[in-house]
Formats: C-alpha cells, sequence, structure tokens
C-alpha cells in the first residue's frame, strides 16, 4: 500500500469516529437542551446518543475489515 492510500484510510477512520462522537454530542443536545423541543425530549436524545456510540465503535472496525479484505484480495 502506498503512503497515500494509507492517508486517506486514516482520514476516513478518523472521520468515522469523529462523526459518531459528533451524533453522540447531538443527541445529548437533545436530551438536556431546547434544541427539538422546549424542556428537551429525553426519548430522542437518549436513542440519538446511542446510535452515535455505535457508530463511532463499529463503523471503524467495519471499514478496516473492509480494507482488509480488499488488500487480501488484491494480493
Amino acid at each position: 500500500m502506498d503512503d497515500e492510500a494509507a492517508r486517506r484510510r486514516l482520514l476516513l477512520y478518523s472521520l468515522a469516529r469523529f462523526g459518531g462522537l459528533a451524533i453522540f454530542i447531538l443527541g445529548i443536545a437533545i436530551f438536556y437542551t431546547d434544541l427539538v423541543r422546549p424542556g428537551g425530549w429525553p426519548q430522542v436524545g437518549a436513542i440519538v446518543a446511542i446510535i452515535g456510540v455505535i457508530d463511532a465503535m463499529f463503523v471503524p472496525r467495519l471499514l478496516k475489515k473492509a480494507w482488509d479484505e480488499r488488500d487480501r484480495l488484491d494480493r
């Protein structure tokens, strides 16, 4: 693998983690602030926060698994 491909993969991996973190923070904001409705919306905020955690934890792993399979097939 060349340096450009490794750099691109690292960027995508980091963006996937950051995206999950941003979704988690959005969920917390929905839970506690007047962002969606006055007084917060705990049910929706909790669901969005959980989705953000799942995204931050599993999407990078899925990306790595897909890249490993593609690298194995390219050999």
